[in-house]
């Protein structure tokens, strides 16, 4: 008996699921489990490993952990990983969800001994929440506010001990007394081309794809030092094969889907060659103002200022000075530019074209 249409869109959502479930699990599977399998940071996790290690010998939670670095370079899984090595239960939230200390009470009073509290960005957490959180981090205890004015009265809540780990982008803008509390503080680096391509093996055979040495190489010198983007675009190239039968992909066929995607030989995307380009079309290298730079590309002036902007200072190829954002030598020949002649300006200081 045939279907009914009220049936059929059913039926399509049921076989749709399946391969939309398959592949969230893999994508949650490219995250290593263990501080074994995860690649990269050395130092980093050698010192969590004693922590981590020091803990279970004791028999106690572990120190309060903080990790900061940039994004994309496994704080969320190194979270993940010590909530494992430490046999725990893992709650995630994060800094801009926990806007009132009620908020962070209510996390705390649910956790049970031994937990792991993730807090993702934590710089962006509340003052109130914040000041809250010194006491639960050095007493395990909390103060609970009813009432207001001057019958309000403060009852004491006992926490079990739970460790807590914070992850940042901007550690700068951590007040000192809360970083203070972490036990352990640790740096994340960008990846050397070398880790990003066991990241990438790892990773592909995951996604059973056959990438060539050279392949793995293409795609890990556009990754932009960062494993989240390696993955990224492991993916995107495993679509372009599969669409246009490529059964190996080497480094020519790395290279064409990278380049569909307008990723280049450097790892620029379109927002990144975008400032360049106004930069050295439209004033000659600079210095330009930020707003304006962004009003050019069409983008917010956070998007540029957070998005494009540090890496092309991290690879040279703009700076930021008191008058404003300047394409470098290496800007104009990545794009094939000729830079202008060395000149002086209207105060006769010398450019940035001078020797």
């Amino acid at each position: 008996m045939s279907s009914t249409p009220a049936e059929q869109p059913e039926d399509r959502q049921l076989v749709n699921s399946a391969p939309a479930a398959e592949e969230k699990a893999l994508e949650a599977a490219l995250r290593p489990k263990a501080l074994g399998d995860f690649v990269g940071q050395s130092t980093v996790r050698a010192q969590l490993s004693l922590v981590l290690q020091s803990s279970t010998m004791r028999g106690a939670a572990a120190d309060h952990v903080l990790l900061s670095g940039p994004p994309g370079l496994g704080k969320t899984t190194l979270a993940m990983i010590i909530a494992a090595e430490m046999n725990a239960a893992l709650r995630i939230t994060s800094g801009p969800a926990i806007q009132h200390a009620g908020d962070l009470a209510a996390i705390l009073s649910s956790l049970t001994e031994g937990e792991v509290l993730f807090i993702d960005e934590i710089h962006r957490m509340s003052r109130p929440a914040e000041e809250m959180l010194y006491m639960a981090m050095e007493d395990f205890r909390v103060d609970i506010i009813v009432g207001k004015g001057a019958g309000a009265t403060s009852i004491p809540l006992e926490l079990p001990p739970f460790t807590l780990v914070g992850a940042t982008t901007r550690a700068g803008l951590l007040p000192g007394p809360l970083r203070d509390r972490f036990g352990f503080t640790g740096h994340l680096e960008y990846y050397s081309a070398e880790e990003l391509q066991q990241v990438l093996r790892r990773s592909a055979g995951m996604l059973d794809m056959d990438v060539t040495e050279a392949g793995f190489a293409e795609i890990a010198s556009r990754s932009r030092g960062t494993p989240r983007i390696a993955n990224r675009l492991l993916r995107r190239v495993r679509d372009w094969a599969l669409v246009h039968g490529v059964d190996q992909v080497d480094q020519q066929a790395a290279s064409k889907a990278l380049d569909t995607y307008e990723v280049d030989s450097l790892g620029l995307d379109r927002l990144d060659r975008a400032v360049l380009q106004a930069l050295c079309t439209k004033f000659g290298g600079g210095p330009v103002g930020l707003s304006t730079l962004a009003v050019l590309v069409g983008e917010e002036t956070e998007t540029v200022e957070t998005v494009a902007e540090p890496y092309l200072v991290r690879e040279g190829l703009l700076a930021r000075t008191p008058r404003g954002r300047i394409a470098t030598g290496a800007a104009w020949e990545h794009l094939g530019l000729t830079p202008p002649q060395r000149a002086e300006d209207s105060a006769g200081t010398a450019t940035l074209w001078d020797e």
